[in-house]
């Protein structure tokens, strides 16, 4: 999570409803029935005494999943609220615990038996069970004869009267509850050699353990059939759950029958779905996982029923088959009942129920329709047009040419085209022959997918090579290359190589690959180094510019925001090359040469190496300063007349409030978010969520189903996918907050926790079916809850989620808002990425930016300002946040802070905008190169907001090192003022600057990291 604790305090402030711990109540005889967890643990059992004892004997049935209940202590609490210490732990084991204690009142005891501990950061919790500890007095051992199994036998019981949880969601379901030894051995006696047993479960009890069985199944037994019920047109789900008892299952299959119901009517088999052993991932690719089972494990096998509509009511027969490799295979007989009753949206208003879980494989806005303010991809020949750019292409399927027509304001386009290249790109082969170019005859065919897509494809040669291009190009201006070189017979190779030969003059700055933004180097080598999350960069200038990642065709989208580690990049088998490959990047004379090499290797006949691409040509659309400056941003749950009194009228609700309480799933207060935002329209503002991927509540109803997504990914040539085969639950080595390490089974990251909700997340993987669920849930906020746009604090997910994300926004609310924060990634746990870069491509589908945390806005030049943090030369503006940013550097680039967050305040600069009539002018940047007004000192820069003939507002703001004085240096024609007729002001801005009245020709007095916005106007 990016945020620090403090800025959590401020979003978790307001959070009282339904979030604090309950008051303390108690049972007739004084023992609480809410208690502090953080002292005795979140479980107990109660015993009743019946009288006074020296000693008595508690035998508790606690049935507990974790492994080592031996290791972890047991408190023993009496009427009086007092901790007895006379407790000797006479056996403790997983099935029961034994205890004798010492009861000097009749009462109610309770038995707490997972007490913990928890240190590090409140956010970031670790949390370890506290150590059993010798408490009991030798003499009053001695006494009772407690070393005496017999005595110990004798002793007056304490007789047990229920099990109880810190609070309902705490509590051990009955799938928790763990089957004993002796159990386990009567069910498989009961069924001999059968390597495996399977179980049906409704979806009322989802399985929550994966290396233990539940009492339920060995009272129970194995085998038998499933009977649910559900509505016309529900989506019902249910469990087969698999246990490995005597030897593992390898290659896990699922096959379905018909349904067969009343009158001949039948449900289809394909209606079924299994999964766990494939779906639809979330680039809307059909996909296979291969489930192999380890022996000792449970797998539950989710399955889905869509029950359609016009299902004649009644009762519905059939069979699924379970099989394995070198196994026979299993019927197990299922009875649907459909009732007469029909649902409405497949039952997805109430997530309990699950039928969510269609969701999974979602396609929906999985298509190459546009998306605003984009513009069809045009096809002339070799020529590509898209919004303010086009791509001219080599016949080998690469650029030959870029154009840009946006112009320096970014604010428009122009007549004349900025270009990018200084020559075409080339993928080069090298050998003892020399240097061969991937070739081809003729031009590339380019064909049209939908107005937001083409794609074109490429047969060619580099010297010894086979080249094979897949290539698109996407109304955003992403170019995205598949490039196979197969070696039609043994090669030794010197290298291969891509060359992007840049103009000079385009090539102003760039970052990425270790560095921030800055200045283009002249000269600089960068190689491979997995404790990195750099696979490219972006070079360019304001208007034009290139963005370019190496990749081959196991690229899977590392972990972010603290957990890069955790999941890293994976290096490119074909640009890494071991190691031997790198990036230069070279100013040679007028050009700008970027090299990515990959050095010597040898391929054997047939070997295919895949030296993917994906380039993106900036700006991706023109800035609208009018447009962000009238949308004011208040960032925090409040009242709602309050917000709007400050001047705001755009509300971001963060998670861990009442109407959104549970981090990155806003689905268990429909009504009450329905509420304030209903509220918010009736006063013409508008609310946005925090509702991301990254992590996922506890919360969330389908997060025991999603832990039993463990296939592995089966390609295209029939083998897995290389990594861990987990698919939507990052793997990673378990604790944080107590519920994770008591309801998960340890094989997870542990992410952000809100104390004051006890809300505890884990981290979900960048690529995966939760990507169209995500997508699914905002289409079903959007329609329902009327949710105005998402706020994105760090996300996991591509651009292919984002396009999706703003399609469905756009379809149902006018005008959609989506801003997105980030923390600054350019740190060691981050792997020095650049949050720019990180995240540039999803900036063609936000509206804002909002850097961040840990951006240094006063130690850094002006370039860092441009390209990390500003947003414009990829057609963005933002806002600041650490510390409150920097207001005066700030407005250079429109930006100031939010309110009410972090520290400064923008109300005063708001009001001098609106009498000012800000929204009516013309920004114009200090990297304009004819901006109106400059200064006369290079360290002090102005930006210009022009309403000509009338008024400008020039703010200045400086990077000197020590107090310097200024003159302005104005185009008096640009602005339509006569000299002769102007004042120069600077207006009290109550934490910016004092009044203040100067002449146009006069010093200016500008401290280091301040300046002024000062306003000349005619005199009428």
């Amino acid at each position: 999570m990016s945020q620090s604790p403090a800025a959590c305090l401020l979003a978790c402030a307001l959070f009282v409803a339904g979030a604090a711990m309950a008051q303390p109540q108690t049972l007739a005889d004084g023992v609480q029935l809410r208690w502090n967890a953080d002292q005795y643990g979140n479980h107990r059992y109660t015993v009743a005494v019946a009288r006074p004892a020296a000693a008595v004997l508690a035998t508790i049935p606690w049935r507990r999943r974790d492994r080592h209940p031996e290791r972890v202590a047991t408190l023993v609490v009496g009427p009086d609220g007092k901790t007895v210490d006379n407790v000797v732990r006479e056996r403790i084991d997983q099935a029961e615990g034994v205890l004798a204690f010492e009861a000097k009142q009749a009462g109610t005891y309770a038995i707490y038996y997972q007490p913990y501990l928890s240190s590090g950061s409140r956010n970031y919790p670790t949390v370890s069970y506290r150590a059993p500890a010798d408490t009991a007095d030798a003499a009053w051992v001695k006494k009772n004869q407690l070393d005496d199994p017999r005595r110990v036998a004798k002793l007056p019981p304490a007789r047990v009267t229920g099990y109880q949880a810190v609070d309902d969601f705490d509590a051990y379901t009955d799938m928790e509850r763990t089957a004993t030894p002796a159990e386990r051995q009567h069910l498989l006696a009961a069924n001999p050699g059968q390597p495996w047993l399977l179980f049906p479960e409704t979806r009322e009890h989802p399985i929550r353990m994966f290396t233990q069985i539940p009492e339920r199944w060995a009272e129970r037994g194995a085998g038998g059939g499933l009977a649910d019920h559900a509505r016309r047109g529900e989506y019902l789900s249910f469990q087969l759950g698999l246990w490995t008892a005597r030897a593992a299952a390898q290659d896990v299959r699922v096959r379905f029958g018909d349904l067969h119901g009343p009158g001949g009517a039948t449900i289809q088999a394909a209606r079924l779905t299994c999964f766990n052993l494939g779906g639809i991932d979330y680039a809307g690719k059909p996909f296979t996982d291969r489930l192999d089972v380890a022996q000792g494990r449970v797998q539950p096998l989710w399955v889905g029923l869509d029950i359609p509509a016009d299902a004649k009511p009644g009762t519905y027969r059939g069979t699924l088959t379970v099989s394995a490799d070198g196994a026979p295979p299993r019927q197990v007989p299922l009875e649907i009942t459909v009732e007469a009753g029909a649902t409405v949206a497949h039952g997805d208003d109430d997530p309990y129920k699950l039928t969510r879980l269609r969701w999974l494989n979602s396609t929906l806005a999985q298509n190459d329709a546009l998306v605003k303010p984009f513009t069809a991809v045009t096809v002339h020949g070799d020529r590509l047009g898209i919004l303010g750019r086009t791509v001219r292409l080599a016949p080998s399927g690469l650029p030959a040419q870029i154009d840009s027509y946006f112009d320096e304001r970014m604010t428009g386009f122009t007549k004349k085209p900025r270009v990018l290249l200084a020559a075409p790109m080339r993928l080069l082969v090298q050998d003892a022959g020399g240097a061969h170019a991937l070739s081809a005859a003729g031009t590339p065919k380019v064909a049209v997918d939908g107005p937001g897509k083409v794609h074109w494809q490429v047969a060619g040669r580099a010297g010894p090579l086979r080249g094979a291009v897949a290539a698109s190009l996407e109304m955003d201006g992403t170019l995205s290359y598949a490039i196979a070189l197969t070696a039609t017979q043994a090669a030794k190779l010197d290298d291969i190589r891509l060359e992007i030969p840049l103009e000079g003059d385009v090539a102003q700055y760039e970052l990425g690959l270790g560095r921030v933004g800055a200045p283009a180097p002249d000269d600089f080598a960068w190689k491979w180094n997995v404790a990195y999350n750099q696979d490219g960069a972006w070079i360019g200038a304001v208007n034009a510019g290139l963005e370019f990642h190496l990749r081959d065709e196991h690229y899977r989208r590392p972990l972010n925001t603290n957990f890069y580690h955790q999941q890293p990049l994976l290096m490119p088998a074909s640009w890494d090359n071991a190691g031997a490959g790198g990036i230069t990047l070279k100013r040679d004379g007028a050009r700008y040469v970027v090299e990515a090499f990959s050095g010597a290797r040898t391929m054997a006949a047939g070997q295919t190496l895949h030296y993917n691409l994906v380039l993106r040509v900036t700006p991706f659309k023109t800035i609208d300063p009018a447009e962000h400056f009238a949308e004011r941003y208040f960032h925090k749950y409040a009242d709602l007349d309050q917000i709007q009194a400050e001047g705001a009228n755009v509300v971001n609700i963060h998670h861990a409030t009442p109407i959104n309480p549970w981090i990155n799933y806003p689905f268990l207060t429909p009504a009450a978010m329905k509420a304030y935002i209903d509220a918010a329209h009736a006063r013409g503002m508008k609310v946005k969520i925090y509702d991301t991927i990254r992590e996922l509540s506890d919360r969330a109803p389908e997060l025991p189903m999603l832990e039993s997504l463990t296939g592995c990914r089966i390609g295209s040539d029939g083998k897995a996918a290389p990594g861990p085969c987990s698919e939507i639950i990052s793997r990673g080595k378990g604790g944080g907050f107590s519920w994770l390490q008591e309801h998960l089974d340890g094989d997870y990251i542990a992410a952000w926790h809100v104390p004051e909700n006890r809300d505890a997340a884990v981290v979900d993987a960048g690529q995966s079916r939760w990507h169209n669920y995500y997508v699914e849930g905002l289409d079903w906020l959007a329609r329902n809850v009327g949710i105005d746009g998402l706020y994105l604090d760090d996300v996991a997910y591509d651009r292919t989620t984002m396009k999706r994300v703003r399609k469905v926004l756009d379809a149902h609310r006018p005008h959609p808002l989506i801003d997105l924060h980030s923390a600054s990634q350019f740190d060691a746990r981050d792997g020095y990425i650049n949050s720019a870069l990180l995240y540039m491509g999803l900036f063609p589908y936000i509206d804002r930016l909002w850097f961040g945390e840990e951006f240094d806005y006063e130690h850094t030049t002006p370039a860092y300002w441009l390209t990390e943090i500003s947003g414009i030369p990829y057609g963005l503006m933002g806002e600041m946040l650490q510390n409150g940013g920097n207001p005066w550097r700030g407005m250079l680039f429109g930006m100031t802070n939010r309110l009410p967050w972090t520290g400064g305040d923008p109300r005063h600069l708001w009001q001098l905008w609106d009498a000012f009539g800000i929204t009516q002018a013309d920004m114009v940047g200090w990297w304009v190169h004819d901006t109106p007004v400059k200064t006369d000192n290079p360290d002090v820069l102005a930006t210009s907001y022009v309403r000509k003939g009338d008024k400008t507002l020039v703010s200045i703001a400086s990077w000197a090192p020590r107090q310097v004085r200024v003159k302005l240096r104005i185009d008096w024609k640009a602005l339509g003022l006569d000299p002769a007729r102007v004042r120069l002001l600077a207006p009290a801005v109550e934490g910016f600057q004092p009044a203040a009245t100067f002449k146009p020709g006069d010093a200016i007095p500008v401290q280091p990291g301040k300046g002024w916005l000062l306003q000349l106007e005619a005199v009428r």
